[in-house]
């Protein structure tokens, strides 16, 4: 009983003890628990497992790109996210976690909303990159069929940051990735918007992605939707090879002249200039504006520069149609035009396009009778007629051909000059018999005709028979055809014309359908008289002058020499040949002069032997790269050859397959840095054609260009292109934007391939980890879509997609004000 008593007694005492120190134990736990949380609510940014917000990504990003340095495998057709071995282990410590980024979710999404919204506000003050309404951009295609970006077809017009799934839920899994990329940045798109926009995964899709990353441990960083397009999907078994191996590496490192066998073109043409007689970046990409111009959605610096043509002193030469560039490269945004929708594919473009898109209708008013463009209902349609051909381009086409048969189209004829090419048919029509035409008009002589023919997927450019001489090298085309141009070839000791002969290849054809050639007015009359006066002082021979029975039109074909003969026995030096000095070549702002070049009679000199037939020339080495020594310092045809194999390369496992585009959605291509032209010949099975820019200050190459049946022109990329806004669908920048950056304004550049790229488009760079950093911060900016961005040993890959995004505030362009 004492026991039991004691045993009571004590049990109560041993009862009460307990309860007080659970009470202290549970008091002190609160406490504790409270400070934790009020530590991770305030400071989120100190845990390690919270996804990187905007302000962070570009940081990240960069130190993330230069700790990558291995290729990695397309196994499924998406290119893979967090692949670093870093990012997998960060990965494994993100899933041990996820408890306490459950409890703190709300919070960090909070956080993370909150800087992107403060993001956002920078670049357009109005939308929270958060919005879902925003997420992509719908269009419609030339049969009226809508299509999402996300299915690799079109421009997003997204403002949004960082997407979450739509119905609002994430999965574990994809909290632990947001950790292991820089997918704070707000372009960054969850995979499940990528794969059809349903807005939900199973814990098991994304498991298994998980898994397909951690085995790519060697891949070099990628992010993005590039897996999105039917392309990409039949890369699953192939490893996709971004940067070649071996010896075809080194052609990505040749980014300035290394060898001084080549020259560049600002030399020759500088050196030209001096016979006959670089800005700091003020901005930092983050606020952008939109360009208020006279022009509007038109807007082209070069030629828009009203204050510079107020100053001119002449207008007789259309030295007001020239270029006249602003002191410095403007950095707003261009417009779009109200109702624009993305452009009809080709080949249904040729025929038609939106109204909206290029919303003039004054060329249809003064040429719709003879078939140049007609206004019907939301289209404008093109018949395919012309001033010389009002029954069609392609019975033209077989006119001349029928006239002389040695033109033979696609075979001997291959690259040919159109000058006052209207709205390009003539050179749209050509494509049906593998002919390029290079055609150019100048701006509003004709309301937007060069625009009409881009818009149409027509090549052409904006440029004027002035004062200067055409961006084009010596000898390069193989017939140069005018039909009614509007051009007085015979005055001023015949200028104009002695360009024409400048650019055209010896042993080529000059193509005059004109009223002079079979109309008997007194003027015409008066004219063909000088014209064949000039044209046998030139030594130009008078092949055949033909009649057009169906379309009531002429056209007389001249061909110019293959040798000095001729030229050394005139009686008279008129016109005067060149100095010795003066190179063919030269061609950037340099002055007419009313003089010939000599034809090259060496064996081992360009223009002495015509081009193989095509397509065999394309793939050829010129026959006068054996005595020269190449860009990348191999044997010229090595070089050339070595050159065309990496492009074949990258091409076909890289970006046809690898980037997420849709190519048969691509027609308007750029390559901003062409070398040889081996990226355009890589594309040659496609329905594409490439306009191959060479920057005045890289070797001069563009002659090889239009050797192998390709075509493009000199530029300089601190000045805005002739073209006008929203042209082309891709550009490619390998190895350029490096290089301009120390010369001139980066972000100037990057508006202009924003003025440049249709809504939709892509630019793929490759270039430094550095300057794909930069670019790929601005396109952020920009609210652009990051497709894809790899590295690998210090050289990076980005793709990035415009998107239909304006800025709200407007910047005043004093000098494009009428």
């Amino acid at each position: 009983m004492a026991m039991g008593k004691y045993s009571r007694v004590d049990g109560r005492k041993s009862s009460n003890y307990c309860s007080t120190i659970s009470m202290v134990a549970f008091v002190a736990l609160c406490l504790v628990g409270v400070w934790m949380f009020m530590s991770s609510s305030v400071v989120p940014g100190q845990s390690s497992n919270v996804p990187v917000s905007q302000g962070s990504a570009t940081s990240q990003g960069k130190q993330s790109m230069v700790e990558n340095s291995k290729g990695f495998e397309d196994s499924s057709g998406d290119l893979q996210e967090g692949s670093s071995k870093d990012g997998e282990s960060t990965e494994n410590s993100n899933t041990d976690n996820q408890s306490d980024l459950e409890d703190d979710s709300k919070v960090t999404e909070t956080q993370t909303e909150t800087d992107s919204n403060q993001a956002g506000e920078e670049n357009q003050g109005e939308k929270s990159q958060k919005d879902p309404k925003t997420t992509s951009q719908t269009f419609e295609d030339g049969d009226g069929k809508k299509e999402d970006e996300n299915s690799g077809e079109a421009g997003s017009n997204s403002d949004s940051g960082e997407k979450e799934n739509r119905s609002g839920e994430k999965s574990e899994s994809d909290e632990g990735e947001k950790t292991t990329t820089d997918e704070g940045s707000s372009e960054n798109k969850n995979d499940s918007e990528t794969d059809g926009g349903s807005g939900e995964k199973s814990a098991s899709d994304e498991g298994e992605k998980s898994t397909d990353e951690g085995e790519n441990k060697d891949g070099g960083e990628t992010v993005g939707n590039s897996g999105e397009s039917n392309e990409g999907s039949q890369g699953k078994d192939k490893a996709v090879e971004v940067f070649p191996a071996g010896a075809q590496s080194e052609l990505l490192n040749e980014t300035n002249t290394q060898n001084a066998a080549w020259s560049t073109q600002a030399a020759e043409s500088q050196k030209e200039k001096n016979s006959q007689s670089p800005s700091d970046v003020k901005k930092d990409g983050q606020a952008w504006k939109v360009c208020n111009t006279t022009a509007g959605p038109d807007y082209i610096p070069c030629l828009d520069n009203w204050k510079a043509i107020r100053k001119l002193s002449s207008t007789k030469h259309y030295e007001h149609r020239e270029r006249h560039c602003p002191d410095e490269a403007p950095t707003c945004l261009v417009p779009v035009p109200e109702g624009y929708k993305q452009s009809i594919k080709w080949p249904k473009s040729r025929d038609k396009i939106w109204y909206y898109n290029v919303p003039h209708t004054k060329l249809a008013e003064i040429k719709g009778h003879q078939n140049w463009v007609k206004v019907s209902g939301e289209y404008l349609t093109f018949p395919g007629g012309g001033t010389q051909f009002k029954h069609g381009a392609l019975h033209y086409i077989d006119f001349i051909q029928d006239s002389l048969l040695d033109i033979a189209w696609g075979k001997r004829t291959r690259v040919i000059l159109d000058v006052g090419c209207g709205v390009a048919s003539f050179g749209g029509y050509l494509f049906e018999r593998d002919v390029l035409a290079m055609s150019f008009a100048p701006k509003d002589e004709h309301e937007a005709q060069v625009q009409f023919a881009l818009e149409r997927g027509i090549p052409a450019t904006l440029a004027v028979m002035g004062t200067k001489r055409l961006p084009f090298p010596g000898y390069v085309f193989d017939v140069v055809h005018c039909a009614r141009c509007r051009v007085p070839w015979h005055i001023e000791g015949g200028k104009l014309l002695l360009e024409l002969n400048r650019v055209l290849r010896p042993g080529g054809y000059f193509v005059w359908s004109a009223t002079p050639v079979y109309q008997k007015l007194e003027e015409d009359v008066g004219i063909w008289k000088e014209m064949t006066k000039l044209t046998k002082a030139m030594c130009w021979e008078l092949v055949v002058i033909k009649k057009d029975k169906l379309n009531g039109v002429g056209a007389a074909i001249y061909r110019k020499p293959t040798s000095n003969e001729c030229y050394n026995q005139r009686t008279k030096n008129e016109p005067p040949l060149c100095k010795e000095s003066d190179d063919p070549n030269a061609a950037w702002n340099v002055p007419l002069e009313a003089c010939m070049h000599k034809v090259p009679e060496d064996e081992s000199l360009r223009g002495s032997n015509w081009p193989e037939q095509w397509p065999k020339r394309l793939e050829s080495p010129p026959y006068w790269l054996k005595s020269q020594v190449g860009v990348y310092g191999k044997p010229g045809q090595e070089d050339f050859a070595a050159d065309y194999k990496h492009w074949k390369n990258v091409v076909s496992q890289s970006y046809l397959n690898g980037m997420g585009i849709n190519w048969s959605s691509v027609r308007n291509v750029m390559d901003m840095r062409a070398v040889y032209g081996g990226f355009a010949a890589a594309l040659k099975d496609l329905q594409v054609w490439v306009m191959n820019v060479v920057p005045i200050d890289s070797p001069d190459t563009l002659p090889i260009i239009y050797e192998r049946g390709l075509f493009g022109m000199y530029h300089d990329w601190c000045q805005s292109f002739n073209t006008y806004p929203r042209t082309y669908d891709v550009l490619h920048a390998d190895h350029l934007l490096s290089v301009v950056k120390k010369r001139c304004n980066l972000v100037g550049l990057v508006a202009e391939v924003d003025r440049i790229l249709r809504p939709g488009g892509k630019l793929i760079v490759r270039d430094n980890v550095e300057t794909i950093t930069e670019v790929e911060s601005l396109a952020k900016s920009m609210n652009w879509d990051i497709r894809m961005i790899y590295s690998k040993e210090g050289e990076g890959l980005l793709c990035v997609q415009k998107t239909m995004w304006r800025p709200k505030e407007a910047e005043l362009i004093t000098s494009a004000i009428m």
